[in-house]
């Protein structure tokens, strides 16, 4: 049984979907008006490894992740930029989906923008206008808090404690100080849209309400996005679409904050890291490994130490396929049978891990138990053919989860190539002091070879 972390309920519950062995999941996507940092890679990584490890244990998944393209920050950015804000939304899209593809984060099967659902918006404010919820002022239509009793329960809030938070809209008028905007009325050169209680745009919370009932229908399995999206923004959704009607989202789930050098990323602190920043330091998939290493919900420090140690984790695992890709092509016979137990036992412990609340420090220690115990049949020359190939098949197994190990062995440019068979020439004919000279010039390039009893092999430093 899979066990999840419900923000809701403050404890782990067993996965029970509205539909058997389907599941509908809403992650809440970025606000596109600059480029994607650090932390919308972790939510969007963390929660792409909840999706492939839920279509790995058999289930069918929808996966919706919104963009945010209308927004107070996308019309002072285009503003800023003498663009319209359809112009920088589409750019910055572009650019997010280029980032995530390098991440290896599988496309959502929907990825609605708010500006393509006005008409569902509007008729989602009517409904609350009905319910009693909804109340005009000059400023736009809000939702009143008080007239939903649950309010506060998924942060912890109090309504009478009630301190406004980040993003709560200001306004004179408001019945309580946490009455939060569905639609803004225009303002000059703003995009608008019309409405029967005049032309203005959606407030922020209404969007994902209005895209998850539409693809994901009135009740759906798992809400998720940070932890910085807690309040308001889900207790907002959760209060509108509670109060339109909507059974909503069965679980929420939350990632952990990403800290850099222990401190809060933050643009005004200098330690602010876009996705492109690391790319330029790291390999997209060490980045991708350093994101899901640690468990979702826990804060996770972003070094360049740290990040250099996830790297030569993900490189043991590389250059261990490595190894075993090379035993795979050799003529060592053997059956499969001294393998088969080892795999069983890896794929147990990967998938034990993984179904107490995505437990990936659990899996990882299994996977690296299993890649000792391999490497120690390798040692003894008794990894046959037949059983290298099932561990290689296995080990794409998991990376459908994890989607970060490299199969393909990167070919080496004509002149180092020209080096190592120099090398293995000089080893041959045992002129030692020359082949340790072309050792050390390879290392200078980036490449380190290791010799073993089937030949010698090279990685990349």
């Amino acid at each position: 049984m899979i066990r999840i972390y419900d923000t809701m309920k403050k404890k782990k519950v067993d996965l029970e979907t509205v539909e058997k062995k389907k599941v509908g999941i809403y992650l809440c996507g970025p606000t596109v008006y600059d480029y994607g940092h650090l932390g919308h890679g972790r939510s969007a990584v963390c929660f792409d490894l909840l999706r492939r490890y839920l279509s790995y244990r058999g289930y069918e998944v929808t996966f919706v992740r919104n963009w945010t393209d209308i927004d107070d920050k996308t019309i002072e950015r285009a503003k800023a930029e003498h663009t319209t804000v359809q112009e920088l939304t589409e750019r910055f899209i572009r650019i997010y989906e280029e980032d995530f593809e390098k991440l290896g984060i599988l496309e959502p099967d929907e990825a609605p923008k708010p500006t393509e659902h006005i008409p569902g918006i509007v008729s989602f404010i009517e409904r609350l206008f009905e319910r009693e919820h909804a109340y005009l002022l000059e400023d736009g239509v809000y939702y009143d808090i008080s007239t939903f009793d649950d309010y506060g329960k998924l942060s912890g809030q109090r309504l009478e404690d009630l301190k406004q938070g980040v993003r709560v809209d200001v306004a004179e008028g408001k019945r309580n100080p946490g009455d939060f905007a569905l639609w803004k009325f225009e303002k000059p050169g703003e995009p608008s849209w019309p409405s029967p209680w005049g032309n203005g745009r959606p407030g922020w919370h209404i969007e994902c309400s209005v895209m998850s009932g539409r693809y994901l229908k009135e009740e759906f399995d798992i809400h998720c996005g940070g932890q910085d999206l807690i309040f308001p923004h889900h207790e907002d959704e959760i209060a509108q679409s509670r109060g339109a009607g909507y059974r909503f989202a069965r679980y929420w789930m939350h990632n952990g904050f990403l800290n850099i050098d222990n401190e809060k990323m933050s643009k005004s602190l200098g330690n602010f890291f876009t996705l492109r920043q690391a790319f330029e330091l790291f390999s997209p998939k060490a980045v991708r490994f350093f994101l899901i290493s640690s468990h979702y919900r826990a804060p996770l420090n972003f070094s360049e130490e740290t990040l250099r140690q996830a790297e030569a984790a993900l490189q043991r695992f590389n250059d261990f396929i490595g190894r075993v890709a090379e035993a795979k092509q050799g003529e060592r016979g053997g059956t499969a049978e001294t393998i088969d137990a080892g795999i069983r036992r890896a794929r147990e412990g990967f998938t034990e891990g993984l179904d107490d609340d995505l437990n990936v420090s659990k899996a990882l220690a299994a996977l690296s138990d299993f890649v000792r115990d391999v490497n120690v049949l390798m040692e003894k020359g008794e990894l046959g053919s037949e059983s290298a190939g099932l561990v290689i098949e296995f080990m794409k197994e998991i990376d459908k989860v994890l989607g970060v190990f490299s199969f393909e062995k990167k070919k080496l440019d004509g002149e180092i190539e020209k080096l190592i068979e120099e090398r293995i020439f000089a080893r041959r004919k045992k002129e030692f002091a020359r082949a340790d000279a072309i050792r050390d010039r390879l290392l200078k390039m980036g490449i380190v070879l290791e010799d073993t009893k089937d030949g010698t092999r090279w990685k990349r430093a």
